[in-house]
């Protein structure tokens, strides 16, 4: 079917509404309420929502059919238009409900970030083992940070530094017993 005989078609049946015609509004939905679901759902994200507003789009075609102006817009276009404008309310609403709880409430509301002295007692650990760590031999040091901090295997290490894994495990041995060493102090 030719698109402006759909517009004359969808046109006529909105005048139909506007004189008390049921059956023109059923047209009038078969016709648009997929097109209008797709709107609704794209602004609310969330089917129930989207679905209780269509039926209010609906509703307002039915009472205020007699508005629709053919030289203002096409149909679809003032269909959307209400069913946008309704969402957008819909969004209003809910936000606004969200947004009316009593202060009191705020106390309850719980804070995941951690404590200011605990920020800083974490601050001055993690400054302590990186001043412990930088009292090691540079590859005790280097070995340690790349298996603790990067992850790396005591295969990978030592292939990396060229040496026997017997030798990479030595020095990060030995490397712990200083940091904890110097921890201890």
């Amino acid at each position: 079917m030719d698109e402006a005989v759909r517009r004359r078609e969808l046109q006529a049946a909105i005048a139909r509404v506007a004189g008390g015609d049921r059956a023109a509004l059923r047209l009038v939905y078969e016709a648009t309420s997929a097109k209008l679901f797709g709107v609704l759902l794209r602004i609310l994200n969330d089917r129930s929502e989207a679905e209780d507003v269509l039926q209010e789009v609906y509703l307002t075609v039915w009472r205020k059919a007699g508005a629709f102006d053919e030289a203002r817009a096409s149909p679809i276009t003032w269909l959307v238009a209400i069913a946008r404008n309704r969402a957008i309310d819909r969004l209003r609403g809910t936000r606004l409900g969200r947004a009316s709880e009593p202060i009191d409430t705020a106390e309850q509301v719980p804070d995941p970030a951690p404590l200011a002295a605990e920020t800083l007692e974490i601050a001055q650990e993690n400054a302590r083992l990186n001043d412990c760590l930088d009292e090691l031999e540079a590859r005790q040091n280097a070995a340690i940070r790349a298996a603790f901090l990067d992850g790396l295997t005591y295969e990978e290490l030592a292939q990396r530094q060229g040496v026997p894994l017997g030798t990479m495990k030595s020095w990060i041995r030995r490397g712990l017993a200083k940091l904890r060493a110097c921890l201890e102090r």
